[in-house]
């Protein structure tokens, strides 16, 4: 049978959009198979409605804030029903963006669940497609563990159209989604509590950053429970019981999960044509990101990468230019140092190595931290602080981690992580004038290091 595609595409998040609008531009046959929502998890219950939200969770402490200015802001009030509604309206504009874009792309649209039957066939519905090439991109979905009284927790994408605001929310989970819901909450005025397993939230960041973010958050009223799992839960006159494997018993209105995501597979293979799996259950790629079956592609959140929007952006810019471009991409796409934030309460920033990383990797290491008081709290008695870290690798003097939690950290980290990516030096740095006054001139204009061996 004649291929009516060359490529087809299942899954419209950034990724699969990317991949299939910069195919398109090549020459290529597009289909794009789209189930749910165009955008993918980020536009539309992740990281856009999420900082949003983050926005919004802000303003009680800019109006406090104020009143240090000599503005007087009393008898504000909140309505959730805006913000919320406020909120929908934005992500559906930008849905019918990415439809408008595909179109004009020549990526032809296909709605309905995607599933691959073997090579070079997509089945929707009822509608067999053949194809030359598959490219899954699908995203992934929250996990919630299992144990009596799952069916009672909210997940991630709950939040964002929740009917009203609760009162008293815990938060379970220690990764960035989690401790992003724990700021948002508690500045829109929830009483919140953070439980969590480990002894310290967001492993795998640096741990001087994750122990100060712990402080500013307890600071500004979030309960931390750290060392803590829920046993159970039950629904009561009082709202939902939560039983701790340490015996207590806890009230909450709500309770949201955000105890990690995992790769969308569902009904997304037949039996005869599913692809070799890692341990944690994400799609095995090569470098040119192909599974173990010939002509099928997967990228994104699918795959045991970075599980970051401008990564499948890339990645899909990278595999367009492979298999359709006329100038190849010479190497393969480069994972090392790539910048991230997380919208917690406050900021993290982060580009490289942690302190824990670099001593691994080179042994010697030469660690400038500072932490400080913004500016624009002076003038009051608010104690809002910010941190910056900077790792040098003593042998090298390149600047190999660059860490930063409070106002404006993923502002300040983005614009530094060009020169990290270069190649800077702490040289490099200390030769940059600074901008005053300034939280980022604090970057380069840390001179006392300490010296740290493995």
């Amino acid at each position: 049978m004649t291929s009516e595609f060359d490529l087809v595409v299942i899954g419209a998040g950034s990724g699969g959009v990317r991949a299939a609008r910069m195919a398109a531009g090549h020459g290529a046959r597009v289909a794009i198979v789209e189930e749910r929502f165009f955008g993918g998890t980020c536009v539309n219950v992740g990281c856009v409605p999420k900082k949003l939200f983050s926005y919004g969770a802000h303003f009680p402490d800019e109006f406090a804030l104020a009143e240090d200015f000599g503005y007087r802001v009393s008898d504000w009030t909140f309505d959730w029903n805006t913000l919320r509604n406020n909120k929908t309206r934005e992500i559906e504009r930008l849905n019918s963006i990415y439809k408008r874009i595909l179109d004009q792309a020549g990526v032809t649209i296909i709605e309905g669940h995607g599933r691959i039957e073997g090579p070079g066939t997509v089945s929707v519905g009822d509608r067999l497609i053949r194809t030359d090439k598959i490219l899954v991109a699908v995203g992934g979905k929250p996990f919630v563990p299992d144990f009596p009284g799952r069916e009672h927790v909210r997940i991630s994408d709950d939040l964002f159209y929740l009917e009203q605001l609760p009162k008293r929310v815990a938060v379970v989970g220690g990764g960035y989604i989690a401790t992003e819901f724990a700021g948002i909450l508690q500045g829109l005025g929830c009483q919140v509590t953070q439980i969590y397993r480990g002894e310290l939230f967001l492993r795998g960041f640096d741990t001087d950053i994750r122990e100060f973010v712990a402080e500013q958050m307890a600071e500004h009223g979030t309960t931390l429970r750290f060392n803590t799992d829920v046993v159970r839960i039950e629904p009561g006159p009082g709202g939902k019981q939560v039983f701790t494997d340490s015996g207590e018993q806890l009230i909450f209105d709500e309770v949201f999960y955000a105890t990690g995501r995992i790769p969308l597979l569902d009904n997304l293979f037949a039996d005869s044509a599913m692809p070799a799996l890692t341990p944690g259950g994400a799609i095995m790629v090569d470098e040119h990101y192909e599974t173990s079956i010939k002509g099928v592609f997967a990228l994104g959140d699918v795959i045991d990468r970075l599980q970051l929007t401008p990564v499948a952006l890339a990645e899909g810019m990278w595999l367009a230019a492979y298999l359709y471009g006329k100038d190849k991409p010479l190497a393969p796409l480069d994972y090392r140092n790539v910048a991230t934030a997380v919208f917690s309460h406050p900021n993290i920033g982060t580009v490289g190595m942690t302190q824990e990383e670099a001593l691994a990797h080179s042994g010697a290491v030469r660690v400038y931290k500072s932490s400080f008081r913004p500016m624009r709290y002076t003038l009051g008695d608010r104690q809002v602080r910010s941190m910056l870290k900077l790792i040098v690798d003593d042998a090298s003097d390149r600047v190999v981690g660059l860490h930063m939690a409070g106002e404006d950290a993923a502002e300040i980290t983005q614009g530094f992580a060009v020169a990290i990516k270069m190649g800077a030096t702490k040289a490099d740095f200390d030769a940059t004038v600074g901008i005053h006054p300034t939280a980022a001139e604090e970057l380069v204009t840390l001179r006392q290091g300490e010296r740290i061996t493995v």
